[in-house]
């Protein structure tokens, strides 16, 4: 296999959706500049991380996964011959929302979409009052870069999810988050570098980075970023992003790994889902 270039970024909310999405048009031609092959951005990239309250207002920001942001940063992925892994919020119809994954191709192509499947609510993470639990699996993608699948922040928390796109061929694993600090800073340092492990894939985990005290005052937290891409042996592929700024991470993978991991530990093989009842019992 061939080395892959590959960015993921993490920025804080700006105040408008229009400039978030001038903000990441500009991100992807940086690195593409760079020689980036691929690019994921972070959680609900275009707009706030609006879990942090329950307000319908928020049901604006949704869009169908082909409205005009995906079909603007298709464009785009065509332009600068780069896949792209879109985390939007996703109008399937009126009043049925999603937190969804689009990925589009080197071409243009959209390919398909994942939506979140894993939904938390709790303090300052009220998602179910935004979205739909996913209905669409665990798809994997064959792209220009090679196979990528994709969950979103909370569903890194279930180590079915990360199998199952090991299981469904993904060499490439991306994870955008919206992730601040308190019970998951331990998680975040760990549950990367043992999903990769576990399963002989690359996995790239963007997250916000920065209080959005523009949008929600007091009520806002600090999403620590710290952005990460970690190798199909655990290791961390060049430094952790940034813990207060705006950073885009370009890292050059080694796609032989997926095979050198997979030959030298035989998970795959070995695994025995005929003795793993109660995973799936209700």
């Amino acid at each position: 296999m061939a080395t892959v270039r590959a960015a993921i970024t993490q920025t804080t909310w700006t105040g408008d959706k229009e400039s978030m999405l001038d903000k990441h048009e500009q991100f992807a031609r940086d690195a593409a500049a760079q020689g980036a092959q691929v690019i994921c951005f972070q959680e609900l990239f275009y707009g706030p991380y609006f879990g942090i309250t329950q307000d319908k207002k928020y049901y604006r920001y949704a869009e169908p996964s082909d409205g005009p942001i995906v079909q603007r940063f298709a464009a785009l992925a065509k332009e600068l011959n780069m896949v792209m892994v879109l985390p939007i919020y996703e109008e399937a119809q009126t009043g049925v929302y999603y937190n969804t994954a689009v990925v589009v191709d080197a071409d243009g192509t959209i390919l398909g979409q994942y939506r979140k499947n894993h939904i938390p609510h709790v303090d300052k993470f009220w998602e179910k009052f935004y979205f739909r639990p996913g209905n669409q699996g665990y798809p994997v993608f064959d792209t220009a870069v090679g196979k990528v699948g994709v969950i979103i922040c909370y569903d890194r928390h279930f180590p079915e999810a990360w199998r199952e796109l090991g299981l469904n061929g993904a060499h490439l694993a991306f994870n955008p988050n919206a992730t601040k600090p308190g019970l998951s800073n331990r998680l975040w340092e760990v549950e990367q570098p043992a999903a990769a492990v576990a399963n002989g894939y690359f996995v790239l985990a963007p997250n916000r980075v920065g209080r959005e005290d523009n949008e929600y005052g007091d009520e806002a937290v600090d999403f620590y970023g710290t952005s990460q891409i970690v190798d199909p042996r655990g290791n961390h592929v060049g430094e952790l992003g940034s813990g207060e700024k705006e950073e885009i991470l370009i890292r050059d993978l080694d796609m032989d790994l997926v095979q050198q991991m997979r030959d030298d530990w035989q998970f795959y093989r070995d695994r025995r889902p005929d003795s793993y009842g109660e995973i799936v019992a209700p």
